[in-house]
């Protein structure tokens, strides 16, 4: 059938297209130039006319044409012709070559170059490319010289009804709610043909149901679909499969066309109202159930769904209104009832409730159904079971005073056995809760006293458990929360907040504040701290500074004068006594540094060292530091070298083993007795020369250093170690070089008219078996002991 349409529209249409070709250009197309001239300089499209007619007609271009056109999708055994150019230049003598360029020229089109001719080659597709811009020229066929510019035509491929229409969003899904009137919208589809819209019918469509009917209809031309019967309803039939079909050709026969899907659901309205699954409910509790436990459940069905099917219930009616609460279940819309009120097996042994469940969200249109909500009737039974004791209250707040004392009564608490047997209570502390055994209670009537002694600044609050239980049966125990503020006593006096120190500038004015400061109280009064601050009785006349408290609560110092200098003065120390409004009050005295700094003019710190003045301009800390160092390195090096020229130059003195003597060094404390006798050298006693000579000192500092305190002068005798001593003792005062102490050698010489006498064993009147120790023993433990040492060597030598 297609080859047949496309043989019978080229045999209508190919005398046209040859006919437009060769006798319409000259009619539809525009005016020419007044003439081409060619190389050869004679005029084209010019003919000899009579001299009366050639003023009447102007030069126009040898060729001219618009567009020419070509059925798409045309097969035949040959090319089919498009079209033939020609020029009047042409005197059919083949001089003229055709050329063609442009779309598809030389490979779709080709141009015969002799007659001009042109020929599609190819199948044209008008979806792939609905038009082709081309190029024609006619040059001379010798030399290929231009004898026309260029021209430039289209060629269109014309439209058949080859491609049918295409739902390109299919298959497609919609809603609509159930119960809908008729005409309501539910959806609009769309379909697409890839023919000419302009051309022919081949893109004009037409919709219509193919399935589907007869509960929905669609608009032919808009593809609006709508609801065609009334009250559908969703809990019959949810969902609903529809078949859209889209034709061409205005729905004409003979036209292509395209099917696709619609799913149709009916969303959910509130149409149905909730209803029990039966009248009568039965329940049982034990007595002893904890409040907020389910006692059962009860469901209203709907038939609806989501938020339509939500139902809330209510207790109506009945004697347990104020014991039982129902509630909803959101994930399952049970009713559930809850214990709200503690139960009493001795007091009530059943309960009758009714109960309502009602939708919540009500559609006003289906009011006349009837009420959306239904009733039922539950009973409850209460069985009797053996209760644990009961606290007269669920929570208990004590108060104590931080030094309150030890076993006091801090408060009670009390609990009673609910049960018609009554067994008797024993109270205790839970000591997970008091670790630290702060608090003890009586087991028979609750009282909790103090064990230990309270700190409200360590800690305010104490929470402890009381644990009663029933002494008939130990499993029936019962726990309640104790909470214990320990109240505020004026026990703590106030002081700096922190270390302050004041940092004073020398070219501060009178007047000036210097530093402000607060304080801290560990305390904490009802009313808020007050502090009052305040200079010592010694300190209140201080000409240097003063104090001034704030509003704030805070104190400011100040300063009496200007003119501070460090190099007078680097530190200030200002005690000020801090005082609170306690009862009784309490006090403290914190010390405040004032460091005087110097300070640029606008105030700033910059240096607080003395040290600064004595920098020199140019020079800063660390290349001082250098050169300090560098002169103390030299200083050490001088140190060292005379040392080593001394210990050089010391004359060599021979001891001789036969003379020996004992030192005796007087300290401001006692002495070591003969153990005492490295402490100082005695070769000055022992060398002659060093009576009148010098002889350098080789003093060794003791461990420990003491005044030396002023002794008993000894009686001149006429020996020159009198005069030794003085002069050796005048040198070392004066001596800039020796150590930075005094020290006195005493050797063994007593001097005459001591009462202890010499206590050397060297040249004794007596000898050595003369001798008697005994004495010694009278001077002291230490001097006891160097008598027996005496006597047991005298002892030895006997043996």
């Amino acid at each position: 059938m297609p080859e047949r349409l496309t043989e019978m529209l080229m045999d209508t249409w190919t005398p046209l297209i040859i006919l437009w070709i060769t006798v319409l250009p000259s009619i539809y197309m525009a005016p020419m130039n007044q003439s081409q001239v060619l190389p050869g300089g004679s005029s084209t499209g010019l003919k000899r006319l009579p001299e009366e007619q050639r003023v009447l007609n102007r030069s126009k271009r040898g060729w001219v044409w618009n567009q020419m056109f070509v059925l798409e999708e045309f097969s035949g055994p040959e090319p089919i012709l498009v079209g033939r150019l020609h020029t009047d230049l042409d005197p059919g003598s083949s001089k003229i070559k055709y050329i063609l360029s442009g779309d598809g020229a030389g490979t779709i089109f080709v141009i015969n170059d002799k007659t001009g001719d042109i020929h599609a080659m190819k199948r044209l597709d008008r979806e792939e490319k609905a038009e082709y811009t081309l190029t024609a020229q006619a040059v001379d066929r010798d030399t290929n010289q231009p004898l026309e510019p260029p021209s430039e035509f289209i060629i269109k491929v014309q439209d058949i009804n080859d491609n049918a229409p295409e739902f390109v969003d299919g298959p497609y899904h919609a809603t609509v709610p159930e119960m809908s009137l008729v005409g309501t919208f539910v959806t609009k589809v769309t379909a697409t043909d890839a023919d000419d819209p302009v051309y022919g019918n081949s893109a004009k469509l037409v919709y219509s149901i193919l399935e589907g009917q007869p509960y929905f209809s669609i608009e032919p031309h808009t593809a609006i679909i709508k609801t065609a019967l009334p009250n559908m309803d969703r809990e019959a039939k949810e969902e609903y499969f529809v078949v859209i079909q889209a034709k061409d050709m205005g729905g004409h026969m003979g036209g292509l066309s395209g099917t696709t899907t619609v799913t149709i659901t009916l969303t959910d309205v509130n149409d149905n109202p909730p209803k029990f699954a039966q009248s009568l409910y039965h329940f049982s509790v034990m007595e002893d159930v904890a409040l907020g436990e389910p006692v059962g459940r009860v469901r209203a069905n709907d038939l609806d769904i989501g938020e339509n099917a939500k139902s809330s219930y209510d207790i109506i009616e009945g004697d347990g209104m104020d014991v039982f609460e129902i509630t909803t279940d959101a994930q399952t819309q049970d009713g559930v009832i809850r214990v709200r009120k503690p139960l009493d097996f001795e007091t009530k042994k059943s309960y009758t409730l009714k109960v309502e469940a009602a939708n919540i969200h009500i559609d006003p249109r289906f009011l006349s159904g009837g009420p959306f909500k239904d009733t039922a009737t539950v009973k409850i039974v209460v069985e009797d079971a053996d209760e644990p004791p009961v606290f007269s209250s669920p929570t208990y707040l004590l108060e104590v005073h931080e030094n309150a004392a030890i076993n006091s009564v801090i408060g009670q608490v009390t609990a009673h056995d609910p049960d018609v047997s009554s067994s008797p209570i024993r109270f205790s502390i839970d000591r997970h809760t008091d670790l630290e055994r702060q608090f003890n209670i009586n087991a028979e009537d609750g009282k909790i006293t103090l064990a230990t002694p309270l700190d409200r600044e360590t800690s305010t609050w104490h929470n402890i458990t009381i644990v009663a239980t029933e002494t008939r049966n130990h499993s029936q125990v019962s726990r309640v929360p104790v909470a214990i503020k320990v109240l505020d006593v004026n026990d703590n006096a106030p002081e700096f907040a922190s270390e302050h120190e004041a940092f004073l500038c020398e070219n501060g004015k009178p007047g000036q504040v210097i530093q402000i400061v607060s304080a801290v109280d560990k305390d904490d009064p009802k009313t808020g701290h007050y502090f009052l601050y305040s200079l010592l009785p010694e300190m209140v006349n201080n000409p240097n500074f003063t104090i001034k408290k704030n509003e704030d609560n805070t104190l400011s110092i100040l300063a009496k004068h200007s003119g501070f200098s460090r190099q007078k003065q680097e530190v200030y120390l200002l005690p000020i006594i801090i005082s609170d409004s306690g009862n009784p009050p309490m006090s403290s005295t914190s010390t405040l540094t004032i460091r005087v700094c110097g300070c640029s003019s606008d105030g700033i710190v910059q240096s607080c060292n003395v040290e600064a003045y004595v920098l020199p301009i140019g020079l800063s800390m660390g290349a001082l530091i250098a050169i300090l160092a560098c002169i103390i390195l030299l200083l050490v090096i001088v140190v060292l070298f005379v040392t080593l020229r001394r210990h050089k130059n010391e004359p060599l003195i021979i001891k001789d083993d036969e003379d020996v003597r004992e030192n005796i060094i007087r300290y401001d404390d006692e002495g070591g007795g003969e153990e005492d006798t490295e402490a100082f050298d005695i070769a000055t006693l022992q060398n002659p020369d060093g009576i009148n000579g010098f002889l350098p000192r080789k003093d060794i500092k003791p461990d420990l250093q003491f005044m030396p305190r002023q002794g008993l002068a000894p009686v001149p005798n006429g020996v020159d170690v009198d005069e030794f001593i003085n002069v050796r003792l005048h040198e070392a005062d004066n001596d800039p070089t020796a150590p930075p102490y005094d020290s006195i050698q005493i050797y063994g010489y007593e001097g005459r008219g001591s009462a202890a006498g010499s206590l050397s064993s060297l040249e004794s009147s007596t000898s050595d078996s003369d001798q008697n120790f005994d004495y010694l023993s009278e001077w002291g433990p230490r001097f006891k002991r160097l008598g027996e040492l005496y006597s047991v060597g005298e002892s030895d030598k006997e043996t």
